[in-house]
């Protein structure tokens, strides 16, 4: 071994190497603190400010939906939900006993939630009353709120829905911004390892509600408008339709409904076209009078029925040899129109259905419009001008039919259809109320007069008598058309139609029914919408919703044309019932309480029937009804029997839920 192995001392380059390496490593610290401390110092203090606080939006209650009255249509309720962290719980047994306690859950449930391993177990949505009771680590409550409808499916499709917090379809979509409010936000403190800490939350902007919508819809109108499209549609087999109530003279739409394929949230009334047939009649004849091409009492040959004109051959019913034109319209002789329509240009034929609304958009506020087809007269073929005429080549959605026949009706002015009343705060105060508005004189007043007159006969003793009422004269018009899919006629595919206004002499409302394909044996419309209509009218002054009177006063009508005092109307008016006769009970004797002597009527029981049917029987008494809920009827406030006076209300109760 060599002297220099065996010396102990060390040597001077590791001392120095030693001394290198801390040196480097205290200026490697020193960097370091100097960045984090002075360099990155704000970045850093916002990271420690996010592990012990956590900003959260408060969501905003949603505004209400109501119908004409203030009825609530569409409601937000305030509910939490509740979520469970197994990993937080410390005392798994008192949590599953607070979980079956205050949520009701079973045993099994509780103690799933509480032992599985998952981070997070939904424990669901409930009461914001559990709110206080659930104050157990590793239990998490938050606010939410939900869209809630009163009425069920009750005009569905006009209202939509409301999916992850976002309006889908119906007033839902379009007032959106309206209705959805603005989010709030509040700060909440976490301890040590990120859990929030009980009772540490500031507010830091409260959330504001969504303003309210007041629609022109009347619940009570709605109810019975879709009561009676169902009930005709499961008599005729049909495989949907559509039913609108509306104002001719305020262009409001006081009901409207549409089933499609069973989806009773449908909007077809106003996003589906048909061709309408002899609906479109009148307004044929309209276009005569207005560019006085002919009168009502010009006669017409219609010979044995038939006409051949451009290769294809008319056919009418029957056979009457001459009649005039109010005769042809009354009738719904194809033949008389098609002939009458000789002398109205191309250009004027066209014009003509233009200004009553179709082939353009109405402007409601709904979504998905469509305008219908009316091709220019560039498109035409020599069989056209006869097809417009008796209403085919031409595609029209119910509503524009709706607001055209109400033209008609209220002396030539077509309305805008009007679904909005009024847009109000979250407090109910008023922001903005829409008026009438007129989108143009169509025709004048003399020439509406008569063809209403000829749509009086229509009713009486034409096409549409299964329309009449006996205390009022109704005007109106049936429609048979066969459906086309992909271009080709169906055998034994009909839409079925009617339109009709009342009082005649001083039209209030028009009412709209469609029935498509109807399988029960009858198609006409005359047969299959007609009586729809009447049942409809029926109930609707039955139930006395709406007040008449109030209604020509809030029009722009002549004074002095529409009976102010409307009581021996309504007195004349038959109000028994269509549907099998019902149980008026009396005590113990169950006997019948309405005598010709007494006041008022005896409060039917209509325990053990759906909601709808027994709201049409109350209806059809005259009496007006508060709904509770859906479903199977248990019971009435007042009960069966009891004396009532007419438009009096009634409230139900429902099976599983007390009355409200």
């Amino acid at each position: 071994m060599s002297r220099r192995s065996m010396d102990p001392r060390p040597r001077p380059w590791r001392r120095r190497l030693v001394l290198g390496g801390w040196l480097a490593a205290a200026l490697l610290v020193t960097a370091r603190a100097v960045q984090i401390q002075l360099v990155q110092a704000a970045e850093w203090r916002s990271v420690a400010s996010r592990q012990h606080s956590q900003d959260q939006e408060l969501p905003a209650p949603r505004g209400t939906i109501r119908d004409r009255t203030g009825n609530p249509m569409s409601v937000t309720r305030e509910r939490v939900r509740v979520n469970i962290a197994p990993r937080e719980v410390n005392e798994p047994k008192e949590v599953e006993s607070m979980l079956v306690g205050v949520l009701g859950l079973t045993s099994g449930r509780a103690n799933r939630l509480v032992s599985t391993g998952r981070g997070w177990n939904p424990a669901g949505i409930h009461p914001p009353s559990v709110r206080e009771q659930l104050n157990a680590t590793g239990v998490h409550v938050e606010q939410v709120f939900q869209r809630f409808y009163p009425h069920g499916d009750l005009a569905r499709g006009v209202l939509g829905v409301v999916l992850d917090d976002e309006g889908r379809g119906g007033i839902e979509r379009v007032f959106e911004d309206w209705l959805s409010g603005t989010p709030g936000r509040q700060v909440i403190a976490r301890d040590h390892v990120g859990q929030p800490i009980p009772g540490e939350r500031i507010t830091v902007e409260a959330p504001r509600a969504g303003g309210e919508v007041v629609l022109t819809l009347d619940m009570d109108l709605q109810e019975i408008a879709q009561a009676a499209l169902l009930e005709a549609i499961d008599r005729h087999d049909a495989e949907g339709g559509d039913v609108l109530i509306t104002n001719p003279r305020t262009g409001e739409i006081l009901a409207l409904f549409s089933i499609q394929d069973g989806q009773v949230g449908a909007l077809s009334a106003v996003n589906t076209s048909f061709e309408p047939g002899s609906t479109l009649k009148p307004f044929t004849v309209a276009g005569l009078l207005k560019h006085d091409l002919a009168s009502m009492s010009d006669s017409i040959d219609v010979g044995d029925g038939t006409w051949e004109v451009a290769g294809r051959r008319l056919h009418d019913t029957h056979t009457e040899g001459v009649m005039t034109v109010r005769d042809a319209l009354r009738e719904s002789s194809n033949v008389g129109i098609a002939k009458a329509a000789l002398p109205l240009p191309p250009g004027l034929q066209y014009e003509n259905l233009r200004d009553f609304g179709f082939g353009t958009l109405t402007g409601v506020d709904l979504p998905g419009e469509v305008a219908g087809t009316l091709k220019r007269p560039d498109d035409w073929s020599g069989q056209t001008p006869a097809s417009l005429a008796i209403g085919y080549e031409i595609a029209v959605t119910p509503l524009q039919m709706a607001m055209a026949y109400g033209a008609l009706a209220n002396g030539g002015i077509l309305m805008r259809p009007r679904l909005v009343r009024e847009l109000r705060d979250a407090d109910g105060t008023l922001v903005e109320h829409f008026e009438p508005e007129v989108v143009r004189r169509v025709m004048d007043e003399r020439s509406a007069s008569l063809i209403g007159r000829a749509l009086v006969d229509v009713v009486e003793d034409g096409t549409g008598t299964l329309a009449r009422l006996g205390s009022f004269r109704v005007a109106g018009k049936s429609g048979t058309a066969r459906i086309s899919t992909d271009g080709t006629y169906q055998a034994g595919d009909y839409s079925s139609s009617f339109v009709g206004y009342f009082p005649a002499d001083a039209p209030q409302l028009v009412v709209f029914v469609k029935l498509d394909r109807p399988r029960g044996g009858e198609y006409y419309g005359g047969a299959v919408a007609a009586p729809v209509t009447r049942a409809t009218m029926e109930a609707a002054l039955a139930a006395n919703s709406l007040n008449l009177g109030e209604l020509v006063a809030s029009s722009r009508e002549q004074p002095g044309r529409i009976p102010t005092d409307l009581t021996p109307i309504f007195a004349a008016l038959p109000l028994e019932p269509a549907l099998p006769p019902l149980n008026f009970l009396d005590g113990a004797d169950g006997s019948d309480r309405r005598t010709a002597g007494d006041a008022g009527v005896a409060v039917p029981d209509v325990s053990g029937l759906p909601a709808r049917i027994a709201i049409r029987h109350l209806h059809r008494y005259g009496l007006r009804v508060t709904r509770a809920g859906t479903g199977e009827v248990t019971g009435s406030v007042p009960r069966a029997g009891a004396r009532v006076l007419p438009g009096d209300t009634i409230r139900l109760s429902y099976e599983g839920r007390p009355n409200e």
